[in-house]
């Protein structure tokens, strides 16, 4: 088990090793970033409309035209994705009001770029805006928040055969833990499925994932629900309007060109990122070593650094999606921080935070699958928790630099 040093970081040590520079927002530079992204779309479109044209042209036997031909979309389709999921990271920079100095550019920006992959532009702003407001906090974060031993309807706490760590836990314990928790293979691979295919929707749609203490039914669309305060009504509204332009244009061009050809340039992609944004920001606040506060010891500076940065398939990744996954970090105690700059506000923070940087290179999709298995549960008690696995065990325990090693008893284990 790893010891987690609970940081006592201010806002102001944090902020105070960022170079000033990687604050400043520049709308030209943004632009050019949205204009790369959108001529990857063209040229991507461009070379597998021209590349179906040829494979007509080369007296194939069914067989191998048909596989080119599918080899061909899948490529355009794995590509357009990531394109794509670029696109939504500026978007998602300009909710956050990084995109320039100007708040209505950033809106008018974001409006049109997040309408357009169908996510409600203000909606998600204000919930992910609250997201970043309380990182890592189990009654105020908004999504990925674990599931505590009760709410997954598990043997309560027996303080008798185990502990809340997670240290240890007897064998009778680990059983019925496990025949509560585990699952074959095969259906873990179908809950992670419908995860990647529909987890971002349901997240809008039912809340799923989100935060628990919301009632049933909270969702983005309506302006009237718990997610937002009485002055956001009318942009939540708004943004209604726009998924509501985007289901339109769909609509129109499948209308006027065939559902056919809707379902080839543009619905794989959708799908693509929804996988990227889902499984990015799952790994970015789930893993067996990231802490979860409760109101106790939470601070903003805690929750910021609750977070993972990842690599994501080499430099591939983080060219293609502006390393969203390798620089959430420094996303994290700075928002308004450029995707240009966050490199090097990385790189800044890692020298100064030490062990409180928290970094994975290794590989994402095994990560991705660990932590699926892993991160099962946390405990209803415990102002610093950790996920448990199917067998009650926790890889990280909480460290006070002051005060040592501190169980829920309150009991120095050191």
């Amino acid at each position: 088990m790893q010891k987690y040093v609970v940081p006592d970081f201010t806002i102001k040590d944090l902020l105070d090793v960022i170079p000033a520079h990687c604050f400043k927002r520049n709308a030209f530079y943004s632009f050019l970033y949205v204009i790369w992204d959108f001529s990857l779309l063209a040229a991507l479109t461009y070379g597998v409309t021209k590349g179906c044209v040829f494979l007509q042209t080369l007296d194939l036997p069914p067989y191998y035209y048909y596989g080119a031909q599918f080899a061909l979309w899948s490529a355009y389709w794995f590509a357009g994705g990531l394109a794509a999921t670029g696109l939504w990271v500026l978007a998602h920079e300009c909710g956050h009001q990084a995109f320039s100095e100007s708040k209505t550019l950033n809106n008018a920006v974001g409006f049109v770029l997040h309408s357009s992959l169908g996510v409600p532009y203000h909606s998600w702003r204000i919930s992910h805006g609250r997201h970043h407001a309380a990182t890592g906090h189990m009654t105020r974060d908004q999504v990925f928040v674990p599931i505590t031993r009760s709410e997954h309807r598990l043997p309560a706490f027996d303080e008798n055969r185990e502990d809340r760590e997670g240290r240890w836990i007897a064998d009778s314990r680990q059983k019925e833990l496990r025949e509560a928790l585990e699952e074959t293979p095969l259906y873990q691979v179908y809950k992670l499925l419908i995860q990647q295919l529909g987890g971002w929707q349901t997240y809008l749609i039912a809340n799923i994932s989100g935060q628990l203490s919301y009632p049933a039914g909270s969702n983005h669309f309506n302006p009237n629900s718990v997610i937002f305060d009485a002055r956001h009504y009318w942009q939540i509204v708004a943004s209604d309007i726009g998924i509501a332009l985007w289901l339109g244009a769909l609509a129109t061009w499948a209308y006027y060109r065939g559902i056919a050809e809707v379902a080839l340039f543009y619905l794989p992609i959708y799908l693509w990122v929804n996988h990227w944004l889902v499984m990015i920001t799952f790994l970015q606040h789930t893993d067996p070593l990231l802490p979860h506060y409760r109101a106790g010891a939470w601070t903003f500076p805690r929750g910021a650094l609750a977070t993972m940065d990842r690599t994501l398939m080499g430099p591939i990744g983080g060219w293609f999606l502006h390393g969203i996954a390798e620089t959430h970090v420094s996303h994290h105690v700075h928002s308004k921080i450029p995707h240009y700059h966050a490199w090097e506000a990385t790189r800044a923070l890692k020298a100064r935070l030490g062990p409180a940087y928290m970094e994975s290179k290794e590989n994402m999709f095994k990560s991705f699958w660990v932590s699926y298995k892993e991160c099962r549960f946390v405990e209803d008690k415990g102002d610093v928790v950790f996920f448990k696995n199917a067998k009650g065990f926790a890889k990280s325990v909480a460290v006070f630099s002051d005060k040592g090693m501190i169980s829920d008893s309150g009991v120095d284990v050191q």
